[in-house]
């Protein structure tokens, strides 16, 4: 994965605008996807985001078998990936191998490296549950435990929903590249369409978004047709098929698996769970 920082510092924050809308789709989770989901917690935080926490196995998914498709108690706060199954069942009925991580740029993570609780997010710009977590409940989380130093969150991109999906990511890593991947990242949230395939993501609303920053066009678009970026995009997205992740958004707490667009008091609890976890006591 190439380096996303140049001009400022790495994971240096620079919009805080809140979005419009609301953000109403909510998606059933097909069962095997949640029961994939519930085993990542079997890699390590060391492999998805450089932090060194040991991995914990996750328990057992908790399946129903009705029509509909749903897990029992799995929120509904998440669109479905409806992509290849976890391809790397092992003889454990809890764990999976892990498929290698590709490597986390600076710049697609905010906090303190040294952070307790490291919270990986799977994402797609045009997820509306990914927007919903990303105007109504991330910047709670940033004041209370960014800025304070508890948690390191890194962006995992996994766009789903179509091409458009994929240009907005490798456009927002072009920006990270200038030192602005959490600016162009909430303003892509904050102005999101509630139609996922809306079709307004266009690589001329892309780069109106650069010049609305001020980043460098040259640059931008520079870095934009950089095969690179795109590389980097499709190593992420497969890495979390690979995983079994079923739908975004998607979390991994500290190596445990949290799914979707939860309240803040889920989150806050998720939290403090981690921190009190023996890998984090015994620090």
């Amino acid at each position: 994965m190439p380096r996303l920082s140049r001009a400022r510092s790495p994971g240096k924050r620079n919009s805080g605008r809140p979005g419009g809308g609301r953000f109403g789709t909510r998606a059933r989770i097909v069962t095997a996807a949640a029961a994939a989901l519930a085993v990542l917690a079997v890699l390590t935080v060391a492999a998805l985001a450089g932090s060194p926490h040991p991995a914990r196995e996750a328990p057992e998914a908790t399946r129903d078998a009705g029509a509909s498709g749903a897990a029992v108690g799995a929120p509904p706060g998440a669109q479905v990936y409806r992509g290849n199954e976890n391809p790397n069942p092992s003889a454990h009925p809890n764990t999976i191998p892990g498929p290698a991580a590709p490597s986390v740029a600076p710049a697609l993570t905010l906090g303190r490296p040294g952070a307790p609780v490291t919270i990986v997010e799977f994402g797609d710009y045009q997820c509306t549950n990914c927007g919903a977590f990303a105007h109504d409940t991330e910047p709670a989380l940033v004041r209370k435990y960014v800025d304070t130093g508890v948690v390191r969150p890194v962006w995992r991109d996994f766009p789903w929903v179509d091409a458009q999906s994929v240009a907005a990511a490798v456009a927002a890593r072009a920006a990270g590249m200038q030192g602005n991947f959490w600016a162009y990242h909430d303003y892509l949230f904050a102005h999101q369409s509630g139609d996922e395939h809306s079709g307004l993501v266009t690589s001329a609303y892309l780069r109106s978004v650069a010049r609305r920053l001020g980043l460098n066009m040259a640059v931008f678009g520079r870095d934009v047709a950089d095969p690179a970026l795109a590389a980097a995009v499709r190593a992420d997205k497969a890495f979390g098929e690979g995983l079994g992740v079923p739908g975004t958004p998607a979390f991994l707490i500290n190596g445990r698996p949290f799914f979707g667009a939860q309240p803040l008091s889920a989150f806050e609890a998720a939290i403090t769970a981690a921190r009190r976890s023996p890998s984090n006591v015994s620090r």
